[in-house]
């Protein structure tokens, strides 16, 4: 059985664990864009007390949202870390200590029960990389931090069971707050982040029947609400649903764990 539980979403922090529940199980952390005591603290609240029972870490780009403590967190406790080239390079080719791997386009990678596989996606950073990951039964897509999505990302997701995706700003809002002209456009544009009717877009396009769970990701506290980010799934694609779960990751508090089955 697959599962997730995302431990905090937006510009505060981001992480998600997933893990399979099976006679071994293998856990791992998407993410480290928190402190060593926060880090600690969200896995002890998910049930995962010792850090030492993560199997591996994936790290998606650069920005410090999401890279945090993860080379002091992954150095401390042996976690072997995964990310792209061009991520790895754009933080400064620091020493790992012989934990890191690099993760690539399209290519697998093997943790045991988990099975995850990177894709590129637009973004303003040097090589970002989001993921599937699945037990060989049920599929979760993680999809955040891109400007709009391209058919390679499209491909990957095709057949998700579970969907964490990204709704980042209201338009409006965006329009009308009090960004500086240069980051409305950059976060905005076709390498920043997706607008709520993006979203709904996207997640239109993959629902299908086996589609169970959608959780509404790294909404912006400026730009954005819970309520406007589930009205605007709903409007696109209420004739689709049917029995869909439909959520909001907070920023802090992340999601309570979900089961993922096909």
């Amino acid at each position: 059985m697959l599962r997730f539980k995302n431990l905090g979403s937006g510009s505060t922090g981001n992480a998600t664990l997933v893990e399979t529940v099976g006679l071994r199980g293998t856990r791992l952390l998407v993410d480290c864009g928190l402190g060593v005591k926060q880090l600690s603290l969200r896995l002890a609240e998910a049930a995962t007390s010792e850090a030492a029972t993560l199997d591996a870490m994936f790290i998606t780009h650069e920005h410090s949202d999401h890279i945090g403590c993860a080379r002091q967190f992954a150095q401390r406790h042996r976690i072997p870390v995964w990310m792209s080239r061009g991520t790895y390079e754009a933080l400064g080719s620091p020493d790992f200590d012989g934990l890191l791997h690099i993760a690539n386009d399209g290519q697998p990678i093997d943790l045991g029960e988990l099975q995850v596989t990177p894709f590129t996606v637009p973004h303003d950073a040097r090589e970002p990389l989001q993921l599937t990951c699945t037990d060989g039964n049920a599929k979760l897509g993680i999809l955040t931090d891109l400007g709009h999505a391209t058919a390679h990302v499209m491909t990957h997701l095709e057949g998700c069971h579970a969907l964490l995706l990204e709704c980042n700003h209201d338009t409006d809002l965006l329009a009308q707050s009090s960004y500086p002209a240069f980051l409305k456009k950059r976060v905005g544009g076709p390498y920043g982040h997706l607008s709520n009717a993006t979203a709904a877009g996207i997640a239109n396009t993959l629902a299908h029947a086996g589609l169970k769970h959608l959780v509404a990701a790294h909404l912006s506290a400026q730009n954005n609400s819970p309520k406007l980010a589930l009205e605007a799934l709903l409007s696109s694609t209420a004739p689709l649903w049917g029995n869909l779960e439909l959520s909001v990751a907070h920023p802090t508090l992340g999601t309570p764990w979900i089961h993922v089955r096909a």
